[in-house]
């Protein structure tokens, strides 16, 4: 037991009282708080937890019914943070501007707290709850010969502490424990601990929570020790501060045939081409079949993310196609882009149409017709021609749409959300994953995610197991598809030296691997002969169309002028030159005689 006590548990029949240093929020999401009969089970309330490194989760789409206390005129949502780390009480949830401007809530209760509560939510799908996930107050011990790193947290932690840079060597594998420690000796080198100036040392410690892969959830501490050598006291001070910087991404595209399958690296919505990526970022893989009309679909088993340094792995993706662990990798679903496809390129035509001249901008004189018709026909011209662009943009950059359109169902993409990480000792990460063409649909699987409160609930994954064949070599239908991205840790400490792959260009970073097959050399420029045509097609429409609008201005002039003549012939020849009173005449003497007039 450690130097508080978190929990009880009373035996009515034996009297005995068993005191325990964790409670349920210590444990949430294992399986250690169990019903039991005849125990009396007692929670300590006034337990000072650690709240000096506190990191919060996001449930969206609901908030409690009950609070605790709530806070008026709270300006931002870090403010209802501090307040919730700050009060008199254990919060550990709260909500803010979702029951009224600038209203904060806060709660002592977290969804570990709310097993046995029937429905403790309302259900309202722009608002959000953010729970308190694991807080950690760090100490620095500064020693004659080593400083030592001593971590106390909020929750049972499982993973290990090591420094940077020496992952292997100077590191600690820690087991289900509220509290731990880092020994670092300023003469040991495998931890490398950096002398700066006169009596000062410093070194950089990780807090990883997964055993094998870097994550969001970790944290970087920038430790120093300050020795006064004159009167030899010693003081020490610790820069919790985390501040992360970017580098670029390294970004490799793979395509294999039969059928061409690509996996890429995208961010949440499948869009290509992520400049740089860092740890905690929103990512998915993307696994694509580029052929619209191809009549395969795709599922994908053993996705394995490597280091490519020390040989450091972890299976992502199992041989059944489920996700080893949800909180790194999600499941794999069929992607639906063709709304917001549409939903883009509505937007793009509804910004050119208010972008085009009104017509009441052009004069309307007698001199200005020829010009104003002119002008309308050439607005209306150039706004074809740019749908024309933007439709032949969209169809061949944006392959979704004919996907959708074509596949209708078929698992043309498969998608995987993921948070970026890495590992400790490289930040290249590898991926490898089997792709198996199947025809004419994939069946999904039915696999199991356990949720925080320790409750499985099924969901479909679009992997499924390999049928049965030989083990000693792949599949002639199995294509492995391989890709790297290098994305950097979110601590900000100084680089040692450049990455490996930053001298590669950007004509490198495309890979193409092909499924038993050697792959000719091809040089010069790739050219899209679909575009090229499409274009060439429009370039000739729109002359016809100029010359078209030429003759039929010059024609429509013409016609304007005869017009004109003929008017001015037939008005004053009558009342000027032959001498007959015009009808208006007749009528003016009419009423000077004295007819009266009817109305």
């Amino acid at each position: 037991m450690g130097s508080f006590v978190g929990s009880a548990n009373y035996a009515n029949a034996t009297k005995v009282c068993e005191l325990s240093d964790m409670d349920r929020l210590t444990i949430a999401g294992s399986s250690a708080f169990q019903t039991s009969k005849g125990f009396d089970y007692l929670e300590n309330h006034c337990v000072d937890e650690p709240v000096k490194l506190c990191e919060f989760k996001k449930l969206t789409g609901r908030i409690l019914k009950t609070v605790d206390s709530v806070h008026q005129d709270i300006a931002t949502s870090d403010e209802c943070r501090e307040l919730c780390l700050n009060s008199p009480f254990r919060c550990h949830s709260y909500d803010y501007g979702d029951t009224g401007d600038m209203v904060c809530r806060l709660s002592h209760h977290a969804r570990a707290t709310l097993s046995d509560i029937q429905e403790p939510y309302l259900d309202v799908p722009e608002a959000s709850t953010y729970e308190l996930s694991s807080c950690y107050n760090v100490t620095i011990d500064c020693r004659a010969g080593d400083m030592v790193a001593r971590i106390q947290t909020s929750k049972l932690f499982n993973g290990k502490v090591y420094a940077k840079g020496s992952p292997n060597s100077c590191v600690k594998d820690i087991k289900g424990a509220l509290e731990f420690e880092l020994r670092m000796a300023y003469d040991d080198l495998e931890c490398n601990v950096r002398s700066q100036g006169l009596g000062r040392y410093l070194n950089d410690v990780v807090i990883q929570h997964h055993d094998t892969i870097v994550t969001s959830s970790d944290l970087g501490l920038a430790v120093t020790c300050q020795y006064d050598l004159t009167n030899k006291t010693v003081s020490n001070e610790v820069d919790l501060g985390v501040q992360g910087d970017i580098t670029p991404a390294l970004y490799e595209e793979v395509i294999v045939d039969s059928p061409n399958v690509a996996m890429k690296i995208t961010d949440r919505n499948g869009n290509d081409g992520m400049p740089s990526a860092e740890v905690g970022d929103p990512l998915a893989l993307k696994f694509e079949i580029l052929d619209p009309n191809s009549p395969y679909e795709i599922f994908v088993r053993e996705l394995v993310a490597m280091d490519g340094v020390d040989s450091s792995e972890i299976v992502l993706i199992d041989a059944r196609g489920c996700p080893t662990d949800h909180v790194i990798m999600g499941p794999l679903y069929k992607a639906t882009t063709n709304g917001k496809d549409r939903v883009k390129l509505k937007g793009a035509l509804n910004r050119m149409i208010n972008d085009l001249p009104m017509h009441n901008r052009v004069p309307r004189g007698e001199q200005s017709i020829i010009l104003s018709r002119f002008l309308d026909v050439f607005i209306w011209f150039v706004f074809f021609i740019r749908i024309a662009e933007l439709w032949v943009r969209y169809v061949t950059d944006i392959p979704s749409i004919n996907e959708t359109r074509v596949g209708k169902n078929r698992a043309l993409i498969l998608l995987s959300h993921f948070d970026a990480f890495k590992f400790p000792s490289s930040e290249v990460v590898q991926f490898r994953a089997l792709v198996t063409p199947c025809m004419p649909s994939c069946e999904p699987v039915q696999c199991d995610q356990e949720e925080s409160t320790g409750e499985l609930r099924s969901v479909i994954s679009y992997g499924r197991r390999r049928r049965r064949r030989s083990a000693s070599s792949l599949s002639r239908e199995d294509l492995l598809l391989v890709q790297s991205i290098q994305i950097t840790d979110k601590f900000g400490f100084e680089r040692d030296g450049k990455s490996p792959l930053g001298n590669l260009t950007s004509q490198s970073r495309d890979t193409v691997f092909v499924e038993s097959q050697d792959m000719p050399g091809v040089h010069g420029l790739c050219i899209n002969m679909a575009e090229a045509i499409i274009t060439g097609t429009v370039f000739i429409i729109a002359q016809i169309v100029v010359i078209a609008a030429w003759t039929f201005t010059w024609q429509r002039r013409k016609q304007i002028l005869k017009h004109q003549e003929a008017l001015s012939v037939s008005v004053s020849v009558p009342g000027i030159h032959s001498g007959i009173p015009s009808r208006t005449d007749s009528l003016c003497k009419l009423y000077d005689a004295g007819y009266s007039r009817r109305f």
